[in-house]
């Protein structure tokens, strides 16, 4: 645990989801930045620094990504794909975040080199308990290339 906040980009297009997440890092007092993109092409043109993210001020690397799989216009699975067959983003971990328990999302998410698989439980509760391991886990303990 080095202490040192990253940024997160969160890509998610259902606005509650992205609320708990949003509250849940804050309750954990991870020192992070959260970003978050309500699609698939949003996600892509943030790595990519185009349009509204084409100042890289206002767009910095994230450390890690939480990608949704059923969002519009560009698919959660289209978007791990491009990511790690990019050589500038490929080393980014992308943890999959989504309500998808199909063995065939699972499967072809871990194909295309997902980092990890995540399915969003139904119960508050639960899902609060998912995000509070996931904060410690991966934004606390985790050791990341340097």
């Amino acid at each position: 645990m080095n202490g040192e906040p990253i940024v997160i980009l969160l890509v998610e297009d259902d606005n509650g989801h992205a609320e708990l997440v949003r509250r849940n890092f804050e309750d954990c007092l991870l020192a992070n930045t959260l970003i978050r993109v309500a699609d698939g092409q949003e996600a892509l043109d943030y790595l990519y620094r185009r349009n509204a993210f084409s100042d890289p001020a206002k767009s910095p690397r994230p450390g890690i990504i939480l990608l949704d799989l059923r969002m519009p216009r560009v698919n959660g699975l289209e978007v791990l794909k491009i990511i790690k067959e990019d050589a500038a983003l490929s080393s980014i971990p992308v943890v999959i975040l989504t309500t998808s328990e199909a063995e065939l999302d699972i499967a072809k998410a871990y194909e295309s080199h997902a980092n990890s698989y995540l399915v969003k439980p139904v119960d508050f509760t639960k899902f609060t308990e998912l995000l509070k391991t996931f904060g410690y886990y991966w934004l606390a303990w985790n050791q990341g290339p340097h």
